[in-house]
This record gives structure tokens, C-alpha cells and sequence, in this order.
């Protein structure tokens, strides 16, 4: 089987067509607070097929010759085969490697203190950690089945679920709301006083277009007018021209915003607006998936993650310095300081079980109520928040 792993993981695949907020600067990189399209996920199972399909005679002829070489072993005393497969069955859930794959932002701001300590042979579990700059990438990873546990934006999840037919389950959330209101309007301090202005935003057609007409709506605010941007360096730039506009902007680019003009400031956060409407469900940015084969197949393994992940989330909330130095070593965002100051405002968090499911079927309810293709068609069942 050896050949044939090999020959499927030549065939990994790669998409580049996504569309939402990717803007970057100096010291700041995108955010992954995006929907991801249907069609991008269609895409990337058309592909993987295609290479599975490709695959699968040279992988018959590799199982063909395998069997032939097995037989005499097959053979052997039953009792002793069964407490051959029982022995390896053992060995497997302690040594199994876990491919991780995240995204270039604040959803892998959570992690970073597993990445140091699994590269210091420090933890429990064994880890491969792989982390993108695309969405997609991650999807097609997890489609091909080269990505074991991927952390991803949150609506993702819910296509993923869709388009593989229950092939994913939730592992947890690891990152709330990172939006913000920032301007240097002071007449605005909470989502009503939007009423009667313009505010600017990336994200048409995504997260942030939806969250924010939500929470208009909630607040009966009806004459709120709305300005799309493709990047949030270009929001950023309009803001260093004239501080009075009104923008929502990720984290990290509020911090970098507000650093380089003091005439900026944080108005209100989404998450707090969001919060004060919403019965149970959370403002989400990403959370964390596994395939459902192999959790079948590596339970103990996972359920190890799942505690090495938790530790570090809680160090970086409770070590904020040492874990930003980390976010610069990693290359999220290039400066340690300038992560230092935007770690606090991500809402690096690790919620598991009830409380995730909570959480996140609301926040998918929205986006589904809003647009349904962003969730991939339909809302994930009791299944995908499972992980029995």
C-alpha cells in the first residue's frame, strides 16, 4: 500500500479561485473571515476525483501484488493473527502522525504553541502542520484526504460537511468574532449609530457583508449605507486619508490601522453586537474539522489533539508575549509587537462539545438565512457535531 499512498499524495491539488477579503500589509496579513463559494468546493472535488481516478489502477496492480506476497501469512494460526491485529491496532493509535492543516491568520494564532512544542518533541501526539494562505488550498486537502485536521473558516465547515456527505465532523471552534468598527467618528459607539451613514467594509457577498446587515437589522437600522472594498489595505489607506469614515475591519489590520493614525480608534466590536442580539450563538471566525475516516480509524490520537490544542489556546491567552513571538517566527504577522497588541482582540478560544454546537449552528443559521450557497446549501445535521 506503501506505492499506492504515494501515488495518491502526487496528485494533491491546489485551488486558487476564492474570492473575499485578501488584502495584506507590512505587518499584517489577510483575514480568514470569508465565506468560501459552493462553486470552489465543487471544484476541488472534481479534481481530487479526477486524481483518484487516475490512481486507482496502478493502486489494484500494488494490492494485487501485495496479496500474492501475503498469502502465506494469511495462513497462519487465527488466535495468532487476531492478537497480531489487536497488538498494532495499539501501537497505530500512539504513533499515528496528524496532518494539520490551518490558515495564514488569526485561526492559527491558537496553535502556534502546539507547532513549537510538537517540533521540540514536547507533546503527546504527533503532528505534521502545514499552513496555507487560500481557503481552498485547505479544501482540497481535506477532499484528497492529504489533511487529517484542518483548521478553517467556519461557514467551510458547513460546505465541506455538504459536499462530502457527512465526511467531516467539528472538532471545536478556535476563533471567534475578529471584526471591528474603527473610525474616528466619535458620534459612533454601537450599530445604531450607523443610521444614516456609510460604512465601508470588504467582504461582499461573505462574512462580513452578512454579520454586519444581521446586526443592522436587529437593531432596526434601515438607512445604513454600505461601501465594498476588495482589500483591507485599501480600506486602510481610505482611513489614513480621512480618519472620519466608517469601516469594519479585521484583526489584525484594526491594530495596524490605529498604530499608524492616532486619529483612529476601535468604535465597537461586532462580537460585543452580536452577543447582545443573539440567544446562544457566537460571532465565529474559524473552527476545526476532522475527517471522518480517520477518526473512525485514529479516535485516540484526536481526542489527544483535542486536549494539546485546548493547552495551547490557553497559553496564548495567558502567555500573550511569548505566544506572539511565535506568531512572528511563524510568519503570521511579521512583528511580534505588532501581534502582541492584536492577540487580545482575535478571541483565540478552544469550545468543544454542546457549547460549540451552540455557537456555531446559529452563526451558520444566519448566513444560511442570508444566502444559503454560503453554507453549502443546507445546514449541517446533529451529525457533524459529533465526534462519537
Amino acid at each position: 500500500m506503501k506505492k499506492f499512498v504515494s501515488i495518491l499524495c502526487a496528485g494533491a491539488i491546489f485551488m486558487t479561485a476564492f474570492t473575499g477579503c485578501a488584502g495584506k500589509t507590512e505587518e499584517a496579513v489577510q483575514d480568514n473571515n470569508e465565506v468560501v463559494t459552493e462553486e470552489a468546493v465543487e471544484a476541488a472535488t472534481e479534481a481530487t476525483e479526477e486524481t483518484v481516478a487516475e490512481t486507482t489502477e496502478a493502486a489494484e496492480e500494488v494490492a494485487a501484488e501485495e496479496v500474492t506476497e501475503e498469502t502465506t501469512e494469511e495462513e497462519a494460526d487465527e488466535g495468532t493473527e487476531v492478537s497480531a491485529t489487536e497488538e498494532v491496532t495499539d501501537v497505530d493509535a500512539k504513533s499515528v502522525t496528524i496532518r494539520v492543516g490551518s490558515l495564514k491568520g488569526p485561526t492559527t494564532m491558537g496553535l502556534v504553541n502546539l507547532m513549537k512544542a510538537s517540533e521540540n518533541g514536547e507533546t503527546e501526539g504527533s503532528y505534521e502542520f502545514d499552513m496555507k494562505i487560500q481557503p481552498d488550498e485547505i479544501m482540497a486537502g481535506i477532499v484528497a484526504g492529504n489533511i487529517d485536521i484542518a483548521l478553517v473558516p467556519a461557514n467551510m465547515a458547513a460546505v465541506l460537511y455538504n459536499k462530502t456527505e457527512g465526511g467531516v465532523s467539528l472538532v471545536d471552534i478556535n476563533t471567534l468574532g475578529v471584526l471591528y468598527c474603527v473610525t474616528g467618528d466619535e458620534s459612533v459607539k454601537s450599530i445604531k449609530d450607523l443610521a444614516g451613514k456609510t460604512v465601508v467594509s470588504t467582504g461582499q457577498g461573505a462574512s462580513p457583508e452578512y454579520v454586519l446587515r444581521y446586526l443592522l437589522d436587529k437593531n432596526g437600522v434601515t438607512d445604513c449605507d454600505m461601501e465594498f472594498k476588495s482589500e483591507a489595505t485599501e480600506i486602510a489607506a481610505l482611513l489614513q486619508e480621512n480618519p472620519t469614515k466608517i469601516a469594519v475591519l479585521p484583526q489584525p489590520f484594526v491594530t495596524v490601522a490605529t498604530a499608524k493614525n492616532e486619529a483612529l480608534s476601535v468604535a465597537f466590536s461586532l462580537t460585543d453586537e452580536w452577543d447582545a442580539v443573539s440567544d446562544g450563538s457566537k460571532l465565529l471566525t474559524g473552527v476545526t474539522v476532522v475527517r471522518n475516516d480517520f477518526l473512525k480509524e485514529h479516535g485516540d490520537a484526536v481526542k489527544t489533539f483535542i486536549e494539546e490544542h485546548e493547552s495551547s489556546t490557553e497559553k496564548a491567552n495567558s502567555d500573550v508575549e511569548a505566544t506572539a513571538e511565535l506568531v512572528a517566527e511563524y510568519g503570521i504577522i511579521e512583528k511580534a509587537e505588532i501581534a502582541k497588541k492584536a492577540m487580545p482582540e482575535c478571541n483565540i478560544v478552544c469550545i468543544t462539545g454542546d457549547d460549540a454546537k451552540t455557537a456555531l449552528s446559529g452563526y451558520l443559521q444566519v448566513l444560511f438565512d442570508q444566502d444559503p450557497k454560503s453554507v453549502g446549501g443546507n445546514l449541517p445535521d446533529d451529525a457533524f457535531y459529533s465526534l462519537d
